[in-house]
């Protein structure tokens, strides 16, 4: 299988899905948007990922290279053969390609918060495998609202639109389950001034990265998810 992502900033990567790919011995390929890179062609990839940003969808003045962007994850999420993840601002982009409205949450979230699927989310063959309820790192002031036709997979107390699902290969992910120990430093280091805000739902960063015990179920939720996609996918071909 060919994994294909786009970043769009140096300090938010795939993190363990490079690790999973390299364990199942998938190949990977990248757009470094930041960089000025090209946009892949569509036979050039199986499963597609893109990653989040501090930026907003609608940001096109200031990331010009978001309007491209957007017109690729169009024609992306309409092939029936490909397999379309987002996470974070991703998730945001997918969405906005499928028509759903991106607007700021209630609240800003920010820090290890519990995701729980919803009744739909318990019957999804691509999330069934992973926890009713799972600790996930957030960092958005952005949601989503569900797309016409997608299954609402997922919420949290902060913000009900965590996860959705269309055709079981498009996947939207608010929260971050892919972070690994130097993404989160990193993250901290260029966005931590958001987390020195007040907030329900904002960590201080020296709660933030006391998360030692975090990675490892991390990381486990990671692969049952991207195992369980890939088995589902698998079978629909």
């Amino acid at each position: 299988m060919r994994l294909h992502y786009i970043q769009h900033v140096p300090f938010e990567g795939p993190g363990n899905i490079l690790t999973w790919c390299e364990e199942r011995g998938h190949s990977v390929g990248k757009t470094l948007l930041y960089n000025g890179e090209r946009l892949p062609d569509l036979d050039a990839f199986d499963w597609l990922v893109i990653m989040g940003g501090p930026m907003g969808v609608y940001d096109e003045q200031e990331y010009q290279w978001l309007k491209d962007e957007k017109s690729f994850l169009k024609k992306a999420v309409n092939k029936k053969n490909k397999i379309v993840i987002g996470i974070c601002l991703g998730a945001q982009l997918i969405a906005d390609s499928l028509g759903a409205i991106i607007q700021k949450n209630i609240t800003r979230e920010i820090g290890w918060f519990p995701v729980s699927l919803t009744p739909l989310g318990w019957e999804s063959p691509v999330f069934k495998s992973m926890p009713a309820t799972f600790e996930a790192l957030h960092w958005h002031s952005d949601t989503f609202r569900i797309p016409d036709n997608a299954i609402h997979i997922a919420s949290s107390e902060a913000c009900p639109n965590q996860a959705f699902v269309l055709e079981n290969r498009i996947i939207g992910l608010q929260f971050h389950i892919e972070t690994t120990p130097d993404s989160l430093k990193d993250l901290v280091q260029h966005c931590g001034q958001e987390a020195l805000e007040e907030g329900e739902y904002i960590q201080p960063p020296d709660v933030i990265l006391d998360a030692e015990n975090r990675f490892k179920p991390l990381k486990d939720n990671l692969f049952r998810f991207m195992d369980s996609l890939y088995d589902v996918t698998a079978d629909q071909k």
